[in-house]
């Protein structure tokens, strides 16, 4: 059968498992191709081909449930329920997510982007079944590396005390973005390599199934015996002391063995965990070989692997780690925090250099926030580095643990703005709006990829909370304004002269206003462009002094609770003009896309605020900041 016939899981119930594992191949064939033009997660796809088909084959999806956490291996789910034609647009403007999108298909029963939450989800779908008298299964499927995260703790035990009927399915590859760490990760090692057991089992089983009328009977008398006899060659007590029953390791890419599990599983009343062991990249060998690269991809060759070059640039990630292990090794206090993103955020070079001074503690940021509090409580300077929509999970020990106590802990928060393809779970534009309102909390946000170096060359020395956000996409500015001398928060910078009005640009869009300027020059307008890389605190002084001419804001963030609020609610204090305009993103969640792509749909292209600006500033007339469209 080819994958385009496949317009629905039901068509692969008549397949014969040679069909199937064709089938498989074609799945792959497809991931592969798509992904090398169009970006994505591709190994842990990879990963899922045969366990995604088997699920499909024994479950009555969507009338049955299945969760995928962080929903990263979803594509494989994508082309066998009816999707394969539209596959090509994964993860374009206005295309195929690259996640689970309920608005895209009745199979997409819930959508995910951040790890750890499927058991928390799924327990509640099942708890809803159980009040509304339905009878589907609910089954999570979650990667080894979630179970770093501590609501996966708390999800299973709140399911095991109670005896829901649930299936959780670990996918057991090793991996999560960065190599997995902790001892969750090496239980699981422990129990995939047990063949002794596996082997001693096979023996066994396949010796009684011999015995002509007595075989099966026998095999039903010793069975508790097994289960003793199992417990010398592993240890399953982790999930069952838990409640649930435990089923693994089983091979993740035998559909016959998985479809066997699955329709046992389905039998039982009460919470099941079933241990699938997978390869990361499995099929293509450029991302069996170097997974953690191919997690999630841009554009490469398919047939070397070679990424597709973006950029002459080097991210703001590996100028953070460059310049940052250049400071260790000038201070032992200085160490670095990082949850399950090593490669992500440009620190697993120093974890190569100082690898003791570099800390991973797998997909758990709260508890990386308050570790970094203790550190920081005695005597060391510590830098968490986390994405902006992960830092979102640590806030109340942003709050609670650092800032309340006055603690030099710097976050150091990558992928602030839009990101891109990989959409709303993504989009690092809510963390002003968090930050902002926290006293002690000083918030930087650098023009350049020289300016971060300047702010991080400030932060050694700077004994208490800090955060310095930047973007995903490097830029160098230098040419047109080079970094002048040591940094100081709470002083910006006027980088253009002009009295017909002032643009204050945080960060990134420090280069976005350079740009307008030009455009409105060119209709007789001479704007003045000030680099307000000290998001907090304002300089109030250069405020004042602007106040005589029309203000203009900009940055890449939501405009509710954002720098653009923020200056309007001191100008308010201070009896000064309002910003005329305000420009950032509305109140909503921002779709997947192309970053310029999603400037312009967002109105924030150059040639569209400069319009803006002649606009208002011909008619006089002040928004309040309440819209950019």
């Amino acid at each position: 059968m080819r994958l385009s016939e496949v317009k629905s899981p039901r068509d692969l119930d008549g397949l014969s498992y040679e069909e199937l594992e064709d089938l498989a191949k074609q799945l792959r064939e497809e991931i592969v191709s798509t992904v090398s033009k169009r970006g994505g997660h591709l190994a842990s796809n990879l990963g899922v081909v045969e366990l995604t088909i088997a699920l499909h084959r024994v479950f009555n999806m969507p009338t049955d449930k299945l969760v995928f956490d962080v929903g990263h291996q979803c594509y494989a789910h994508k082309l066998l329920t009816g999707r394969y034609s539209q596959f090509h647009t994964l993860r374009s403007f206005g295309g195929l997510a690259g996640f689970p999108k309920r608005n895209e298909s009745a199979f997409d029963v819930y959508e995910t982007g951040h790890s750890s939450t499927a058991i928390s989800a799924a327990l509640g779908m099942a708890r809803a079944r159980d009040a509304l008298g339905g009878t589907e299964h609910v089954i999570a499927l979650v990667g080894d590396g979630a179970l770093t995260g501590g609501m996966c703790y708390e999800a299973l035990n709140d399911a095991g005390s109670n005896k829901t009927r649930l299936i959780v399915i670990v996918n057991d590859n090793e991996m999560s973005i960065s190599q997995n760490v902790g001892a969750l990760s090496r239980h699981l090692t422990d129990l995939r390599v047990s063949k002794g057991w596996t082997s001693a089992k096979g023996h066994v089983v396949s010796g009684l199934e011999r015995l002509p009328g007595l075989g099966r009977p026998l095999y039903r008398v010793i069975h508790r015996g097994l289960g003793f006899v199992k417990s010398l060659f592993i240890d399953e007590g982790f999930f069952t002391s838990l409640g649930f029953q435990y089923y693994g390791p089983i091979d993740g890419h035998d559909i016959r063995k998985l479809e066997h599990t699955l329709q046992r599983a389905s039998q039982l009343k009460g919470p099941t965990v079933i241990h699938v062991a997978t390869r990361k990249g499995y099929g293509y060998q450029p991302a069996e070989d170097r997974p953690e690269a191919f997690h999630g991809t841009p554009p490469f060759y398919v047939e070397t692997g070679d990424m597709r070059k973006r950029s002459d640039l080097p991210s703001y990630g590996d100028v953070m780690a460059e310049e940052l292990c250049a400071l260790m090794g000038q201070d032992r206090r200085l160490v670095a925090v990082t949850a399950a993103m090593l490669s992500g955020t440009g620190l697993q070079e120093i974890a190569k250099r100082l690898p003791d001074r570099v800390y991973d503690v797998g997909i758990a940021e709260e508890h990386a926030a308050s570790m970094a509090a203790g550190m920081a409580a005695r005597g060391l300077k510590p830098y968490f580095a986390v994405y902006a929509s992960f830092f979102q999970r640590a806030y109340d020990q942003m709050i609670e643990d650092v800032c309340l106590q006055g603690l030099p802990v710097t976050f150091l928060i990558d992928r602030a703005g839009l990101v891109g393809e990989d959409g709303a779970t993504h989009h690092g534009v809510f963390d002003l709006a968090s930050m902002l309102p926290v006293p002690g909390l000083t918030i930087l946000a650098p023009r350049d990829i020289h300016q971060l170096r300047a702010m991080l060359r400030f932060s050694a020395g700077f004994e208490h909370p800090l955060a310095i956000r930047y973007g995903r996409s490097s830029v160098d500015l230098s040419a047109r304004c080079p970094v002048k001398g040591d940094y100081q928060p709470g002083v910006w910078e006027r980088l253009e002269e002009g009295n017909d009005c002032a643009i204050l640009a945080v960060g990134s869009m420090v280069a976005e206003a350079l740009q307008t300027r030009d455009l409105l020059l060119k209709e007789g307008i001479e704007a003045a462009v000030v680099d307000c890389a000290s998001v907090k605190p304002l300089d109030e002084t250069m405020l004042k002094r602007l106040s005589d001419r029309p203000l203009v804001t900009m940055e890449e963030h939501l405009l509710t609770g954002g720098f653009g609020q923020y200056v309007g609610a001191f100008c308010a204090r201070e009896g000064l003009p309002a910003p005329a305009v305000s420009f950032g993103i509305p109140e909503m969640f921002v779709q997947h896309g192309g970053r310029r792509q999603l400037m312009r749909y967002l109105s924030l292209t150059p040639e569209t605020m400069a319009r803006r600006i002649s606009v208002a500033l011909r008619e006089g007339k002040s928004n309040g900041g309440q819209e950019t469209r």
